[in-house]
């Protein structure tokens, strides 16, 4: 059924920059602290205060304009945008309308089956964060924490061109590689630093003309922004061929019942009453200023996957998965300065490594296991001091205890035996004990060979050469 519909979706990101300090004030930014002890008359909108523009999350607020391949503003100025809410102390946000800080950019995104998608960006603009509401489980009324508002938000809205929930998952992921390599916001969606809002509509493919836009929210990972999108499209879908109306209103993304539900109707557009900031005054950038922004910004992931093709030999799928968080790529090129074998090493992070990360939920910097710690593991593989899977073991270890590889293949003697002559001196002896295997695998039946070097394998408690091993079970029995 759904192959005779088209789903448009835009996406609106916000990103909380990471300063030390307030958008438009001096109130800390730190998380985690009690309630409302992050407040002053200027975020809490007392009469009389003035905001003043945070210069560190304005030059971010570019940075990440430029990365997005956006025009900057020649005049920017700054908009009130009037609503009431009860985490809105001063009953508007201080936002950009209609000269936001940029403009018209795009972000290309990786596809694993064909070119990349490319994606508009339709503005990004600088504002102020509201407080947040809690409500507590059974209780009579709600409590609000002023400590968020006035944090510096970044807005990152996209044209309605992205087409499948799956494609709003790899535009999120892309998008959300770029920020960490520009290294302003920590993007972390648990603490509110990431926070994704969807524009939904289906259409019948080939039609021109957009579809009732639903608006989607509350979704608090990137999983979840695909499910609520499947969701929501089917539910439209099912809507449209039955032949009934799909209403324009705001939903919230129900995560233990995997469902969309009704927050409140958008039938009539919001009137936010916009007006220009009186407290803060139209400015021009100085082009020179942007210009040196420009030339300033760090080899991004794509170009950097890139370049680890050329110039280390990999796969575009072991690039792209290296280069898709800054700490990795950065961890895996400090490993190839010392480590010239780029593939295994490509192997190790991406295999070994990705598993710790996964089971422990923290990054490469989170395993503890240093740089060089792992370039003298794989080193110990090379010269035949540890065989591959000993060298797994090791590695969990590694993790556990924080010690170097040597270290611990030594205190716990599983250095591999590559002495030729004690090999050989078990292989007779594996051989004149076993027979019938000999006898089977001389008969034409090749698996007993497994048999055979398991038992050399378990007489030197797994430390012997398996490919010396197999060599000379080999000779002994005539090949």
């Amino acid at each position: 059924m759904t192959s005779k519909y088209e789903t448009v979706i835009g996406l609106e990101v916000h990103l909380q920059l990471e300063t030390d300090t307030k958008a438009f004030c001096g109130c800390s930014t730190e998380f985690g602290k009690p309630p409302n002890s992050q407040t002053c008359p200027v975020c809490l909108g007392f009469p009389g205060s003035l905001p003043v523009l945070n210069e560190k999350a304005f030059l971010y607020s570019i940075k990440v304009a430029l990365a997005l391949n956006c025009k900057i503003q020649e005049i920017i100025k700054f908009d009130r945008k009037n609503y009431y809410y009860p985490d809105l102390p001063k009953n508007f946000q201080i936002s950009q309308f209609d000269m936001p800080l940029s403009y018209d950019g795009f972000v290309d995104v990786p596809s694993a089956d064909g070119p990349a998608k490319r994606v508009h960006i339709k503005r990004v603009h600088l504002e102020e964060d509201a407080g947040k509401l809690i409500h507590p489980v059974k209780a009579a009324n709600s409590l609000v924490d002023f400590n968020r508002a006035g944090m510096p938000l970044l807005e990152i809205v996209t044209e309605p061109d992205i087409n499948s929930p799956e494609a709003a998952y790899d535009y999120l992921t892309a998008l959300k590689s770029i920020l960490q390599y520009l290294r302003v916001s920590d993007c972390d969606m648990e603490k509110g630093s990431l926070r994704c809002d969807a524009n939904i509509s289906v259409r019948r493919a080939g039609e021109k003309e957009l579809g009732v836009k639903v608006e989607v929210k509350n979704m608090n990972s990137f999983k979840w922004v695909r499910e609520a999108l499947s969701f929501e499209a089917d539910r439209q879908i099912a809507l449209v061929e039955a032949k009934e109306r799909i209403v324009q209103e705001t939903r919230l993304w129900d995560a233990q019942k995997l469902v969309t539900i009704s927050m409140r109707s958008k039938e009539e557009a919001h009137d936010y009453r916009y007006f220009p900031e009186p407290d803060l005054v139209p400015f021009i950038v100085d082009k020179k200023i942007i210009e040196d922004m420009r030339k300033a910004l760090p080899e991004l992931p794509r170009p950097r996957a890139d370049r680890f093709v050329k110039e280390y030999g990999l796969s575009g799928y072991d690039a792209g998965v290296l280069t898709g968080q800054v700490d990795l790529a950065d961890y895996f090129e400090e490993c190839a300065r010392e480590y010239t074998n780029r593939k295994a090493l490509a192997n190790w992070i991406n295999g070994d490594m990705a598993a710790e990360m996964n089971t422990r939920n923290v990054n490469i910097l989170g395993l503890g296991v240093r740089p060089k710690d792992l370039v003298e593991l794989l080193k110990m593989i090379d010269d035949q001091s540890v065989s591959g899977k000993t060298a797994k073991d090791v590695l969990v270890e590694m993790v556990e205890t924080k010690k170097r590889a040597g270290e611990i293949v030594s205190s716990k003697g599983l250095s591999q035996i590559s002495d030729k002559d004690k090999i050989e001196e078990v292989v007779r002896d594996v051989l004149a004990r076993n027979e019938r295997s000999v006898n089977d695998y001389k008969g034409g039946k090749r698996t007993a060979i497994t048999f055979l070097v398991g038992q050399v394998m378990k007489q030197t408690q797994g430390k012997a050469n398996p490919a010396m091993v197999n060599d000379m079970l080999k000779k002994h029995l005539g090949e």
